[in-house]
Order: C-alpha cells, then structure tokens, then sequence
C-alpha cells in the first residue's frame, strides 16, 4: 500500500515543477504562485487521489483556521458540561458560524487552566474561546500564550489581547421581576448556586423591580443529590410564605425546581408561577414550556468570531462588549406552571 502511496516528488516530476512549488500549494502559501501554476497543481492533485496529513498542513500554515472552545469543566456539571442548555446552544451557534466561514472548531473541556496554553499552541491556534473560567484564570492566559482569546461571561479589568463577550445580565433579571409585578406577584424566591458575578448581577436586576423585603435567595448546592434534598427541606417553609413568583438564575435551575415542584404530593399555590434564563431548547420543550430570559447565542457566536479575526489582524477592539437579551413569554406566567395534575 505504501509503494502505492503518491508522494509531492511524484507531482513535482509530472507537472514539471520543483517540490517547493507544489508543498506551497498544498499548504496554501501561493501569493507568489501564478494562478495558472496553482490550478495545474491542484488538478493533479486531485487526478492522482493525494491527500496530504491535514494536521501537518494545518500546523504548517501561518493561520491553521482552527478556533478553540474551551469550557470549565465545574464540579456542578457533574462530568456533563456539554449536556448544559447554555454550553449546547453556544457550541451549536459557534458550530454555525465558523462552517460558514470556512474554520475548523476544536472543543476541550476541562477544570485545569493549565491545559489551555498547551491545548492551543498544540494545534496553532487562530483564537480561543472559553466559557466558565474566573479573573485570575484569564489573568494566567493572558501573560502566558500569545494567542488572541474572547470569554463568554468573563468577570476582569481591561487587558490586551482579551475580549468579554457579555450579555446584559441586570437587564435581564430586571425584565424578569417586571413580568412578576406586572402580573401583580408581591413576594418572590430567586434561585441560584451562588451570587457573585453573573448570577449576582441577575439577581440584583430582579430584585431592583420589587420593593425591599419582597424577595428572598435561596443559595442552593451544586450536586443534583444535594439540591433534592435542600428543597425537600425548604419545601414546607415555601408554602408557609406568600411567595407566588419564582426566578431562577438558568433555565436549568428553573425547570429542576418546576420538576420537584410537580412531584410533590401537596397541591401547590395555583398563582405560583416561574421564569428561567437562557431561553434553552428544554425551555421550549417542557410542560409547561418556561418563560425565560432569551440571549442569542447566533450574534455571540458571530460577535466572537469577528473580534478573534480582528486581533489576529493586528486590529484592536473593545475589550467589553454588551450584548442585549429580551423576555419570552410562555405557559409558566400565564398558567399553572407547578401544579399536580
């Protein structure tokens, strides 16, 4: 098979041309190359069946047309990050959008800041993108690899190099306990593992649309086992309050608590009603499908896309971008969303 196998000295002696001048056009480098050169090249190419390593050729070139995702791996995801609403819809319009502009997307998941240098210098990276880190990790990035990166929801001062994508997370809480006093709810629960950075500012923007004392947080663990067993616990204090509005800070959360809510044997408040964030697949998908925070992944992703272009162009941009979000209204603020049936 492998006396068989076509080698560029082969294509260099029919066409007449040196090795040099056929590697370059494999490997894309033909500025200096006629047109006329490159299409005899090529039409060979094609005739005798070669195909050339990809990752040597990709390794080779000055732009490799690879952009990295990176994704923490956090202990909540229980081993299954990529199984998230939020991961999923921002993989798929990343997915989208460099096909459509002629990249390669290479994925890694992981809770080790220290595997991303060697990840992206592995494959010659164009750009990175990642998802879930903290400040210090990024500062860490920054000063060890030369590599232009976007994070998605990052939370840090101004650093070169560095672009946060971000969505507009205290309008959208606000948006959310609109919906709730619109509706006339006067007492409501947020929902979340935390509350710093992002969830903090969601929860913040909700809380800003009820008076003092009309809301309360319930920090809940970050283990599936854990959380089932906080709201067992909660569950009669819950029914003891006026509470009839629920926020949670994920669409996740939101239909988990929707879940245990409807598998209780206890019939539940029928004015209690509930919104996520993300506007996930399974919000649209569950009965009843979720009102919820709505941020769209496709301008993020293309957003993303365009400024690691940029950087690796030599072209500055801003190092915090804003991007908006918008409620949508479903069956869980206009009926029942939690009783047992």
């Amino acid at each position: 098979m492998e006396q068989n196998r076509v080698r560029i000295v082969d294509i260099a002696e029919t066409l007449g041309l040196s090795t040099a001048t056929v590697s370059k056009v494999i490997h894309g480098k033909t500025s200096k190359i006629s047109n006329e050169t490159v299409k005899r090249v090529q039409q060979e190419l094609e005739r005798t069946g070669y195909i050339p390593n990809m990752a040597g050729i990709l390794l080779a070139r000055n732009n490799s047309r690879i952009i990295g995702v990176v994704v923490n791996d956090n202990i909540k995801y229980e081993g299954r990050v990529l199984e998230d609403g939020f991961v999923m819809s921002s993989l798929n319009a990343l997915s989208h959008e460099v096909n459509k502009k002629g990249y390669f997307l290479m994925i890694k998941t992981t809770a080790d800041i220290n595997e991303i240098p060697v990840f992206a210098s592995m494959w010659n990276m164009d750009g990175l993108i990642l998802m879930g880190f903290c400040e210090t990790d990024y500062e860490m990035l920054r000063n060890q690899m030369r590599i232009s990166f976007v994070v998605y929801d990052g939370y840090f001062d101004k650093c070169s190099k560095v672009v946060n994508l971000v969505i507009d997370h205290y309008d959208g809480g606000y948006q959310a306990g609109s919906c709730f006093k619109e509706l006339g709810h006067k007492k409501a629960l947020c929902i979340s593992d935390n509350y710093i950075c992002m969830d903090k500012e969601r929860i913040d923007g909700f809380r800003k649309a009820f008076e003092p004392g009309e809301t309360i947080v319930w920090q809940i663990p970050k283990t599936v086992k854990e959380r089932m067993i906080f709201y067992q616990d909660k569950f009669p204090e819950l029914l003891k309050t006026e509470i009839s509005a629920i926020f949670a800070v994920s669409d996740y959360y939101a239909l988990e608590f929707m879940r245990f809510l409807q598998g209780m044997g206890v019939r539940i408040p029928e004015d209690m009603q509930i919104i996520g964030f993300d506007d996930t697949m399974s919000s649209r998908e569950s009965n009843p499908a979720l009102t919820t925070i709505h941020q769209d992944a496709p301008l993020r992703a293309k957003t993303a896309i365009e400024c690691i272009e940029a950087m690796r162009d030599g072209i500055e941009c801003e190092s915090g971008i804003v991007l908006p979000v918008k409620l949508i209204k479903r069956e869980s603020t206009r009926v029942l969303p939690c009783q047992n049936l």
